[in-house]
């Protein structure tokens, strides 16, 4: 991509930040797996915003000045999101009380593959590494896009000489949560998880800069549990205390 055209971090990230916003928002107004056409294709959008969020955390990594400081922030931002998140969707705020599934959200998720790359980028054998890969992904399964989100984040890096290996390797990986949602949640919904395939165009048009406002970090962090916050009041007014996804 030439590095004076294209996308920059910057507007990648709001875009992620709209389609999250509609597809939380949808989920409140409309919830439960309805089928509508248009409803389904306004949550295909939605599908967007995680390999946005799965790519930012390998560019991340690769970028930070201080890597003890951007995880423990993402750490952070993981434990107040977690509340948030349950509040957004009416999910108890312990866990496994009604599911496996969607018990925390995704940045808990984000946050483990970003010790995923850290393993991986050490001087440790290659069995420990995979050895210690299985608790990294026990730990994330039940959070939004489960431990699926760790693989991606990790592939992202690992495959970074090639953009064309990189959406490869997220497709496989979105497949596989696309064949554990149609099995054990909805079918339908299953196969809409493969519209993460409309985030390819738009990461291939990442011409590596940041942007020139450096706010948007801070952003997104104090937009992510703030939004989900006025989501959980939506639900609160129009549903009562009813839960609006699996894992409600």
């Amino acid at each position: 991509m030439d590095k004076t055209h294209g996308l920059t971090g910057n507007a990648l990230k709001l875009i992620a930040i709209a389609a999250m916003t509609l597809d939380h928002v949808l989920w409140i107004l409309f919830p439960g797996y309805q089928h509508m056409p248009w409803l389904l294709a306004l949550h295909a959008i939605g599908r967007i915003t995680a390999p946005i969020m799965w790519f930012f955390i390998a560019e991340g990594y690769l970028h930070t000045h201080d890597f003890k400081k951007y995880a423990l922030r993402l750490l952070l931002f993981a434990f107040i999101s977690h509340f948030a998140y349950c509040f957004a969707f009416g999910i108890s705020f312990l866990p496994f009380v009604k599911s496996v599934f969607n018990q925390t959200s995704v940045i808990w998720s984000l946050f483990w593959g970003l010790m995923a790359i850290r393993l991986f980028d050490s001087d440790l054998k290659t069995w420990l590494k995979f050895l210690l890969l299985v608790p990294i992904l026990a730990v994330s399964f039940p959070s939004d896009w489960s431990c699926i989100a760790v693989m991606a984040i990790l592939y992202f890096w690992g495959k970074r000489e090639s953009f064309a290996k990189r959406m490869i390797w997220m497709m496989v990986w979105t497949a596989a949560y696309a064949l554990v949602y149609f099995f054990f949640i909805d079918k339908i919904y299953g196969v809409l998880q493969l519209c993460t395939a409309l985030s390819i165009p738009l990461l291939r048009l990442y011409n590596g800069k940041r942007g020139t406002w450096k706010g948007m970090k801070w952003l997104f962090y104090i937009y992510y549990p703030a939004h989900l916050i006025l989501v959980g009041v939506l639900r609160l007014l129009l549903l009562g205390n009813a839960g609006v996804m699996i894992g409600g």
